[in-house]
Protein backbone atom coordinates (compact mmCIF):
# COMPACT_ATOMS: atom_id res chain seq x y z
CA UNK A 1 0.00 0.00 0.00
CA UNK A 2 0.98 3.69 -1.20
CA UNK A 3 0.96 6.42 1.95
CA UNK A 4 0.34 10.07 1.96
CA UNK A 5 3.42 11.73 3.32
CA UNK A 6 3.20 16.02 4.13
CA UNK A 7 5.73 18.34 4.11
CA UNK A 8 5.34 19.14 7.76
CA UNK A 9 3.38 17.29 10.22
CA UNK A 10 0.00 16.15 9.31
CA UNK A 11 -2.36 19.51 10.11
CA UNK A 12 -4.80 19.87 12.98
CA UNK A 13 -7.56 20.29 10.76
CA UNK A 14 -10.48 20.09 12.95
CA UNK A 15 -12.63 23.58 12.66
CA UNK A 16 -12.26 26.70 15.03
CA UNK A 17 -12.81 30.10 14.99
CA UNK A 18 -10.34 32.43 16.70
CA UNK A 19 -11.24 35.58 18.63
CA UNK A 20 -9.42 37.52 17.35
CA UNK A 21 -10.38 35.84 14.00
CA UNK A 22 -7.14 35.05 12.82
CA UNK A 23 -6.56 31.73 10.42
CA UNK A 24 -5.76 28.59 11.94
CA UNK A 25 -1.59 27.99 11.27
CA UNK A 26 -1.60 25.29 8.81
CA UNK A 27 1.38 23.55 6.79
CA UNK A 28 1.88 25.01 3.33
CA UNK A 29 2.15 22.54 1.00
CA UNK A 30 0.64 18.48 0.81
CA UNK A 31 2.15 16.09 -1.69
CA UNK A 32 -0.39 13.97 -3.15
CA UNK A 33 1.26 10.16 -4.42
CA UNK A 34 -0.40 8.86 -7.46
CA UNK A 35 -2.57 5.76 -7.03
CA UNK A 36 -0.72 2.42 -8.30
CA UNK A 37 -4.17 0.96 -9.42
CA UNK A 38 -7.33 1.35 -9.55
CA UNK A 39 -9.16 2.60 -6.76
CA UNK A 40 -11.50 -0.01 -4.88
CA UNK A 41 -13.19 1.55 -1.98
CA UNK A 42 -16.63 2.11 0.36
CA UNK A 43 -16.91 5.26 2.05
CA UNK A 44 -18.67 7.07 4.24
CA UNK A 45 -18.49 10.71 4.16
CA UNK A 46 -19.65 13.37 7.01
CA UNK A 47 -23.23 15.25 6.43
CA UNK A 48 -24.05 18.05 4.51
CA UNK A 49 -23.24 21.35 4.61
CA UNK A 50 -26.49 22.90 2.78
CA UNK A 51 -28.36 20.31 4.81
CA UNK A 52 -26.53 21.47 8.10
CA UNK A 53 -26.39 25.04 7.64
CA UNK A 54 -29.97 24.45 6.48
CA UNK A 55 -31.47 22.95 9.07
CA UNK A 56 -29.68 24.96 11.70
CA UNK A 57 -31.57 28.27 10.59
CA UNK A 58 -34.88 26.24 10.82
CA UNK A 59 -34.40 24.63 14.36
CA UNK A 60 -32.91 28.29 15.50
CA UNK A 61 -36.87 29.63 14.49
CA UNK A 62 -38.91 26.49 15.49
CA UNK A 63 -40.76 25.58 18.69
CA UNK A 64 -38.94 23.74 21.13
CA UNK A 65 -35.31 21.61 21.25
CA UNK A 66 -34.35 20.08 17.78
CA UNK A 67 -31.54 17.51 17.44
CA UNK A 68 -29.37 17.84 14.13
CA UNK A 69 -27.68 14.44 13.50
CA UNK A 70 -25.03 13.42 11.36
CA UNK A 71 -24.33 16.96 11.01
CA UNK A 72 -21.26 18.39 10.12
CA UNK A 73 -18.69 20.58 12.03
CA UNK A 74 -16.30 22.41 9.64
CA UNK A 75 -15.38 26.06 9.57
CA UNK A 76 -18.78 27.30 7.79
CA UNK A 77 -21.12 25.24 9.99
CA UNK A 78 -19.21 26.72 12.94
CA UNK A 79 -19.86 30.65 11.94
CA UNK A 80 -23.17 29.64 11.70
CA UNK A 81 -23.70 28.27 15.16
CA UNK A 82 -21.67 31.03 16.41
CA UNK A 83 -24.06 33.71 14.96
CA UNK A 84 -26.69 32.12 16.90
CA UNK A 85 -25.88 31.54 19.95
CA UNK A 86 -25.02 35.91 19.17
CA UNK A 87 -28.49 36.25 18.27
CA UNK A 88 -29.83 34.49 21.83
CA UNK A 89 -30.15 30.99 20.02
CA UNK A 90 -29.29 27.87 22.11
CA UNK A 91 -27.04 26.15 20.27
CA UNK A 92 -24.89 22.97 21.42
CA UNK A 93 -23.00 20.48 19.96
CA UNK A 94 -21.25 16.79 20.35
CA UNK A 95 -18.36 16.23 17.64
CA UNK A 96 -18.68 13.11 18.85
CA UNK A 97 -21.41 11.99 18.21
CA UNK A 98 -21.69 14.39 15.28
CA UNK A 99 -24.78 16.17 17.05
CA UNK A 100 -25.95 20.05 17.18
CA UNK A 101 -28.79 20.33 19.74
CA UNK A 102 -30.68 24.01 18.98
CA UNK A 103 -32.97 25.36 21.55
CA UNK A 104 -35.61 27.32 18.94
CA UNK A 105 -36.50 30.83 19.66
CA UNK A 106 -39.78 30.69 18.46
CA UNK A 107 -39.25 32.80 15.38
CA UNK A 108 -38.83 35.86 18.30
CA UNK A 109 -34.58 37.29 18.45
CA UNK A 110 -34.19 37.78 22.16
CA UNK A 111 -30.86 40.41 20.74
CA UNK A 112 -31.72 43.64 19.95
CA UNK A 113 -28.73 44.27 18.19
CA UNK A 114 -25.66 42.44 17.34
CA UNK A 115 -22.46 41.93 14.99
CA UNK A 116 -22.31 38.77 13.43
CA UNK A 117 -18.70 37.73 12.15
CA UNK A 118 -19.26 35.23 9.42
CA UNK A 119 -15.43 34.41 8.10
CA UNK A 120 -16.45 33.50 4.49
CA UNK A 121 -19.22 31.46 4.82
CA UNK A 122 -21.47 32.47 1.85
CA UNK A 123 -24.80 30.17 3.09
CA UNK A 124 -24.28 32.09 6.80
CA UNK A 125 -23.86 35.46 5.29
CA UNK A 126 -27.01 35.10 3.03
CA UNK A 127 -29.13 33.12 5.00
CA UNK A 128 -28.67 34.97 8.83
CA UNK A 129 -29.59 38.18 6.79
CA UNK A 130 -32.88 37.43 6.23
CA UNK A 131 -33.26 35.59 9.84
CA UNK A 132 -32.43 39.17 11.83
CA UNK A 133 -35.54 40.36 9.60
CA UNK A 134 -37.45 38.79 12.31
CA UNK A 135 -35.90 41.00 15.20
CA UNK A 136 -35.77 44.51 16.53
CA UNK A 137 -32.93 46.50 16.29
CA UNK A 138 -29.69 46.73 14.23
CA UNK A 139 -27.97 43.58 12.77
CA UNK A 140 -24.57 44.15 11.09
CA UNK A 141 -22.92 41.35 9.21
CA UNK A 142 -19.42 41.00 7.99
CA UNK A 143 -16.69 38.76 7.00
CA UNK A 144 -13.21 38.59 5.84
CA UNK A 145 -12.12 40.32 2.87
CA UNK A 146 -12.98 38.11 0.54
CA UNK A 147 -16.75 38.10 1.90
CA UNK A 148 -16.54 41.82 1.27
CA UNK A 149 -15.94 41.54 -2.39
CA UNK A 150 -18.90 38.66 -2.46
CA UNK A 151 -22.46 39.79 -4.01
CA UNK A 152 -25.74 40.34 -1.72
CA UNK A 153 -27.35 43.07 -3.46
CA UNK A 154 -30.37 40.70 -5.20
CA UNK A 155 -30.92 39.86 -1.30
CA UNK A 156 -31.34 43.26 -0.20
CA UNK A 157 -33.56 44.57 -2.77
CA UNK A 158 -35.72 41.39 -1.78
CA UNK A 159 -35.65 41.98 1.31
CA UNK A 160 -36.38 45.62 1.10
CA UNK A 161 -39.14 44.98 -1.13
CA UNK A 162 -40.57 43.34 2.13
CA UNK A 163 -40.32 45.99 4.37
CA UNK A 164 -37.04 45.57 5.80
CA UNK A 165 -33.91 48.24 5.66
CA UNK A 166 -31.08 46.05 4.56
CA UNK A 167 -28.10 48.13 2.70
CA UNK A 168 -24.60 47.51 2.29
CA UNK A 169 -22.75 49.62 4.42
CA UNK A 170 -20.24 50.38 1.74
CA UNK A 171 -22.50 50.98 -1.09
CA UNK A 172 -21.06 47.83 -2.38
CA UNK A 173 -23.68 45.76 -2.65
CA UNK A 174 -21.56 43.24 -0.87
CA UNK A 175 -21.29 43.02 3.02
CA UNK A 176 -20.40 44.48 5.34
CA UNK A 177 -23.95 44.76 5.95
CA UNK A 178 -26.93 46.32 7.96
CA UNK A 179 -30.18 45.26 8.92
CA UNK A 180 -32.35 47.78 10.63
CA UNK A 181 -35.25 45.47 11.94
CA UNK A 182 -39.04 45.14 13.44
CA UNK A 183 -40.61 41.95 12.55
CA UNK A 184 -41.06 40.63 9.12
CA UNK A 185 -44.09 42.18 7.04
CA UNK A 186 -43.82 40.14 4.27
CA UNK A 187 -45.53 40.94 0.86
CA UNK A 188 -44.21 40.69 -2.85
CA UNK A 189 -40.24 40.58 -3.75
CA UNK A 190 -38.83 40.18 -7.03
CA UNK A 191 -35.06 38.80 -7.21
CA UNK A 192 -32.59 38.07 -10.25
CA UNK A 193 -31.55 34.41 -10.28
CA UNK A 194 -28.26 34.39 -12.04
CA UNK A 195 -25.98 35.31 -9.15
CA UNK A 196 -27.18 32.63 -6.66
CA UNK A 197 -30.27 30.75 -5.23
CA UNK A 198 -28.52 31.02 -1.68
CA UNK A 199 -31.40 34.55 -1.81
CA UNK A 200 -34.40 32.56 -2.79
CA UNK A 201 -33.05 30.01 -0.11
CA UNK A 202 -32.65 32.90 2.75
CA UNK A 203 -36.10 34.02 2.47
CA UNK A 204 -37.82 31.13 1.86
CA UNK A 205 -37.14 29.81 5.07
CA UNK A 206 -38.05 33.01 7.01
CA UNK A 207 -41.19 33.37 5.34
CA UNK A 208 -43.56 31.17 6.78
CA UNK A 209 -42.99 33.70 9.85
CA UNK A 210 -43.95 36.86 8.34
CA UNK A 211 -47.22 38.60 8.84
CA UNK A 212 -48.29 38.73 5.69
CA UNK A 213 -46.74 35.61 3.48
CA UNK A 214 -44.34 36.19 0.50
CA UNK A 215 -44.45 35.78 -3.03
CA UNK A 216 -40.80 35.51 -4.55
CA UNK A 217 -41.27 35.79 -8.31
CA UNK A 218 -37.34 35.22 -9.74
CA UNK A 219 -35.80 37.99 -12.56
CA UNK A 220 -34.02 36.49 -15.22
CA UNK A 221 -32.81 32.46 -15.19
CA UNK A 222 -32.43 30.50 -11.28
CA UNK A 223 -29.14 29.13 -10.96
CA UNK A 224 -28.72 25.99 -8.98
CA UNK A 225 -31.93 24.92 -8.98
CA UNK A 226 -32.05 21.95 -7.17
CA UNK A 227 -30.82 23.72 -3.70
CA UNK A 228 -34.19 25.32 -3.83
CA UNK A 229 -35.62 21.62 -3.51
CA UNK A 230 -33.42 21.37 -0.82
CA UNK A 231 -34.56 24.35 1.26
CA UNK A 232 -37.99 23.22 0.59
CA UNK A 233 -37.47 19.63 2.13
CA UNK A 234 -35.72 20.63 5.28
CA UNK A 235 -38.55 23.33 5.15
CA UNK A 236 -41.10 20.95 5.53
CA UNK A 237 -39.22 18.18 7.78
CA UNK A 238 -40.13 21.00 10.13
CA UNK A 239 -43.71 21.54 9.28
CA UNK A 240 -43.42 24.49 7.02
CA UNK A 241 -45.04 24.55 3.31
CA UNK A 242 -44.03 26.56 0.05
CA UNK A 243 -45.77 26.44 -3.73
CA UNK A 244 -42.93 26.31 -6.21
CA UNK A 245 -44.13 27.25 -9.92
CA UNK A 246 -41.43 25.96 -12.10
CA UNK A 247 -39.28 27.54 -10.47
CA UNK A 248 -40.56 30.93 -11.59
CA UNK A 249 -42.24 31.92 -8.67
CA UNK A 250 -42.36 30.67 -5.05
CA UNK A 251 -45.92 31.46 -2.60
CA UNK A 252 -45.24 31.04 0.94
CA UNK A 253 -48.18 31.58 3.13
CA UNK A 254 -48.03 33.05 6.60
CA UNK A 255 -49.18 32.05 9.79
CA UNK A 256 -47.27 29.11 9.72
CA UNK A 257 -44.18 27.70 12.06
CA UNK A 258 -41.21 25.35 12.70
CA UNK A 259 -41.65 22.53 14.65
CA UNK A 260 -38.64 21.08 16.83
CA UNK A 261 -37.49 17.92 15.53
CA UNK A 262 -34.73 15.03 15.77
CA UNK A 263 -33.41 15.68 11.99
CA UNK A 264 -30.96 13.30 10.23
CA UNK A 265 -28.62 15.24 8.04
CA UNK A 266 -27.24 12.63 4.79
CA UNK A 267 -23.64 12.97 3.70
CA UNK A 268 -22.83 15.62 1.48
CA UNK A 269 -22.75 14.94 -2.49
CA UNK A 270 -20.52 17.93 -3.18
CA UNK A 271 -17.93 16.22 -0.89
CA UNK A 272 -18.67 12.78 -2.66
CA UNK A 273 -17.52 14.27 -6.00
CA UNK A 274 -14.12 13.75 -5.20
CA UNK A 275 -14.51 10.46 -3.98
CA UNK A 276 -16.57 9.19 -7.32
CA UNK A 277 -13.91 11.36 -9.74
CA UNK A 278 -11.45 9.46 -8.11
CA UNK A 279 -12.76 6.11 -9.01
CA UNK A 280 -13.03 7.58 -12.73
CA UNK A 281 -9.89 8.85 -13.05
CA UNK A 282 -8.16 5.32 -11.74
CA UNK A 283 -10.43 3.03 -13.68
CA UNK A 284 -11.50 1.76 -10.04
CA UNK A 285 -14.90 1.75 -8.07
CA UNK A 286 -15.90 3.61 -5.18
CA UNK A 287 -18.85 3.36 -3.28
CA UNK A 288 -20.59 6.11 -0.91
CA UNK A 289 -22.73 4.49 1.54
CA UNK A 290 -26.49 6.15 3.10
CA UNK A 291 -26.41 8.54 -0.13
CA UNK A 292 -28.65 7.19 -2.84
CA UNK A 293 -31.44 7.56 -5.30
CA UNK A 294 -33.94 9.24 -2.79
CA UNK A 295 -31.45 12.24 -2.18
CA UNK A 296 -32.62 15.96 -2.79
CA UNK A 297 -29.13 17.13 -2.99
CA UNK A 298 -28.57 18.74 -6.82
CA UNK A 299 -24.96 17.67 -7.00
CA UNK A 300 -25.15 14.13 -6.84
CA UNK A 301 -26.09 14.67 -10.53
CA UNK A 302 -22.50 14.70 -11.08
CA UNK A 303 -22.32 11.17 -11.26
CA UNK A 304 -24.65 11.35 -14.64
CA UNK A 305 -21.90 13.53 -15.66
CA UNK A 306 -18.94 10.71 -15.22
CA UNK A 307 -21.64 8.39 -16.91
CA UNK A 308 -21.12 10.19 -20.01
CA UNK A 309 -18.10 9.92 -19.63
CA UNK A 310 -18.12 6.16 -19.93
CA UNK A 311 -18.11 5.62 -15.89
CA UNK A 312 -21.10 2.89 -14.98
CA UNK A 313 -22.86 3.91 -12.26
CA UNK A 314 -25.11 1.80 -9.54
CA UNK A 315 -27.79 3.17 -6.93
CA UNK A 316 -30.08 2.49 -4.60
CA UNK A 317 -31.61 4.35 -2.10
CA UNK A 318 -28.86 3.06 0.39
CA UNK A 319 -25.81 3.79 -1.94
CA UNK A 320 -24.24 5.64 -4.60
CA UNK A 321 -21.29 3.55 -6.67
CA UNK A 322 -19.18 4.78 -9.74
CA UNK A 323 -16.53 2.21 -11.41
CA UNK A 324 -14.14 4.45 -13.86
CA UNK A 325 -13.67 3.15 -17.61
CA UNK A 326 -10.25 2.32 -19.28
CA UNK A 327 -10.59 5.66 -20.48
CA UNK A 328 -12.67 8.59 -20.08
CA UNK A 329 -14.29 10.53 -23.08
CA UNK A 330 -14.60 14.10 -23.61
CA UNK A 331 -18.50 15.74 -22.91
CA UNK A 332 -19.89 19.16 -23.54
CA UNK A 333 -21.77 19.53 -20.50
CA UNK A 334 -23.86 22.49 -18.74
CA UNK A 335 -22.90 22.42 -14.82
CA UNK A 336 -25.43 25.35 -13.91
CA UNK A 337 -27.40 23.44 -11.52
CA UNK A 338 -24.64 21.53 -10.32
CA UNK A 339 -21.56 24.07 -10.21
CA UNK A 340 -19.86 23.28 -7.19
CA UNK A 341 -18.98 20.26 -8.87
CA UNK A 342 -17.41 22.02 -11.74
CA UNK A 343 -13.91 21.98 -10.31
CA UNK A 344 -13.92 18.64 -10.00
CA UNK A 345 -14.67 17.53 -13.55
CA UNK A 346 -12.32 20.23 -14.92
CA UNK A 347 -9.73 19.10 -12.45
CA UNK A 348 -10.14 15.03 -14.59
CA UNK A 349 -10.82 16.27 -17.63
CA UNK A 350 -7.18 16.13 -19.09
CA UNK A 351 -7.86 12.63 -18.52
CA UNK A 352 -10.23 12.12 -21.11
CA UNK A 353 -9.78 11.14 -24.64
CA UNK A 354 -11.28 13.81 -25.90
CA UNK A 355 -12.26 17.78 -25.03
CA UNK A 356 -14.24 18.86 -21.99
CA UNK A 357 -16.34 21.45 -22.09
CA UNK A 358 -18.11 22.98 -19.14
CA UNK A 359 -20.86 25.61 -19.42
CA UNK A 360 -22.96 27.98 -17.59
CA UNK A 361 -21.03 28.73 -14.94
CA UNK A 362 -20.43 32.30 -14.69
CA UNK A 363 -22.03 32.48 -11.77
CA UNK A 364 -18.70 30.56 -9.57
CA UNK A 365 -16.49 33.48 -10.35
CA UNK A 366 -18.10 34.93 -7.49
CA UNK A 367 -17.36 32.14 -5.12
CA UNK A 368 -14.83 31.94 -2.68
CA UNK A 369 -12.52 32.67 -5.72
CA UNK A 370 -13.34 33.12 -9.44
CA UNK A 371 -13.52 29.56 -9.94
CA UNK A 372 -13.55 29.38 -14.20
CA UNK A 373 -10.27 31.73 -14.01
CA UNK A 374 -8.37 30.01 -10.60
CA UNK A 375 -9.25 26.36 -12.47
CA UNK A 376 -7.85 27.39 -15.86
CA UNK A 377 -4.94 29.15 -13.95
CA UNK A 378 -3.46 25.90 -12.16
CA UNK A 379 -4.66 23.17 -15.29
CA UNK A 380 -2.39 25.40 -17.09
CA UNK A 381 0.03 25.24 -14.54
CA UNK A 382 0.11 21.63 -14.75
CA UNK A 383 0.64 21.60 -18.72
CA UNK A 384 -3.11 21.94 -20.03
CA UNK A 385 -4.26 23.50 -22.95
CA UNK A 386 -7.81 24.97 -21.36
CA UNK A 387 -9.98 27.84 -23.36
CA UNK A 388 -11.33 29.77 -20.83
CA UNK A 389 -15.05 31.18 -21.37
CA UNK A 390 -16.98 33.85 -19.45
CA UNK A 391 -19.67 31.20 -18.51
CA UNK A 392 -17.43 28.18 -18.59
CA UNK A 393 -13.97 26.04 -19.52
CA UNK A 394 -12.95 23.90 -22.73
CA UNK A 395 -10.15 21.38 -21.56
CA UNK A 396 -8.15 19.89 -24.11
CA UNK A 397 -6.28 16.39 -23.65
CA UNK A 398 -2.88 16.51 -21.80
CA UNK A 399 -0.08 14.72 -20.27
CA UNK A 400 0.14 16.35 -17.46
CA UNK A 401 3.32 17.44 -15.49
CA UNK A 402 4.51 18.41 -12.06
CA UNK A 403 3.33 21.19 -10.48
CA UNK A 404 2.52 22.85 -7.09
CA UNK A 405 -1.46 24.03 -7.55
CA UNK A 406 -2.24 27.25 -5.95
CA UNK A 407 -5.50 27.13 -3.72
CA UNK A 408 -7.04 30.33 -3.30
CA UNK A 409 -7.93 29.73 0.11
CA UNK A 410 -10.46 28.06 -2.04
CA UNK A 411 -11.71 24.66 -0.43
CA UNK A 412 -12.78 22.66 -3.35
CA UNK A 413 -9.69 23.79 -5.87
CA UNK A 414 -7.56 21.71 -3.08
CA UNK A 415 -10.01 18.56 -2.77
CA UNK A 416 -11.00 19.03 -6.81
CA UNK A 417 -6.61 18.76 -7.56
CA UNK A 418 -6.42 16.55 -4.77
CA UNK A 419 -8.02 13.79 -7.06
CA UNK A 420 -5.75 14.85 -10.69
CA UNK A 421 -2.69 13.96 -7.93
CA UNK A 422 -4.07 10.32 -7.82
CA UNK A 423 -2.50 10.50 -12.20
CA UNK A 424 -0.06 12.61 -12.13
CA UNK A 425 3.25 12.22 -10.20
CA UNK A 426 4.73 15.33 -8.36
CA UNK A 427 1.73 17.11 -8.23
CA UNK A 428 1.44 19.13 -4.46
CA UNK A 429 -1.24 20.83 -2.79
CA UNK A 430 -0.69 24.44 -1.15
CA UNK A 431 -2.07 25.50 1.87
CA UNK A 432 -4.16 22.02 2.06
CA UNK A 433 -6.23 23.29 5.73
CA UNK A 434 -8.01 25.13 3.54
CA UNK A 435 -10.70 22.13 3.66
CA UNK A 436 -11.18 22.82 6.83
CA UNK A 437 -14.22 25.18 5.31
CA UNK A 438 -16.16 22.12 4.93
CA UNK A 439 -14.32 19.17 5.31
CA UNK A 440 -11.62 19.28 8.08
CA UNK A 441 -10.97 15.76 7.66
CA UNK A 442 -10.69 15.37 4.03
CA UNK A 443 -7.47 14.52 3.82
CA UNK A 444 -7.56 11.38 6.22
CA UNK A 445 -10.57 10.11 4.42
CA UNK A 446 -9.00 10.49 1.00
CA UNK A 447 -5.69 9.12 2.35
CA UNK A 448 -7.67 5.64 3.76
CA UNK A 449 -9.13 5.06 -0.53
CA UNK A 450 -7.67 1.62 -1.43
CA UNK A 451 -4.91 1.23 -3.61
CA UNK A 452 -2.78 4.44 -3.00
Amino acid sequence: MRHWFFTAEPPDLRPRISSSQEAPLRPDILAIEPATGPIDATVTLPGSKSYTNRALIIAAMAEGRSVLRHALFSDDTDYMAAALRTLGIGVTEDRIAEEFRVNGSGGRLAIGAATLFIGNAGTAARFLTSLVALGHGRYVIDGVERMRQRPIQPLLDGLTQLGVRAVSERGTGCPPLVVEAGGFEGGRARMRGDISSQYFSSLLMVAPLSRRGVELEVEGELVSKPYIDMTASTMAAFGATMENHDYRRFSIPCGQSYQARTYDIEPDASGASYFFAAAAVTGGRVRVDHLGSGSAQGDLGFVRALEQMGCTVSQTAGYTEVTGPTELKGVDIDMGDISDTAQTLAAIAPFASGPVNIRNIAHVRAKETDRVAAVATELRRLGATVDERPDGLAIHPAALHPADIETYDDHRMAMSFAVAGLRVPGLRIKDPGCVSKTFPDFWERFARLRGL
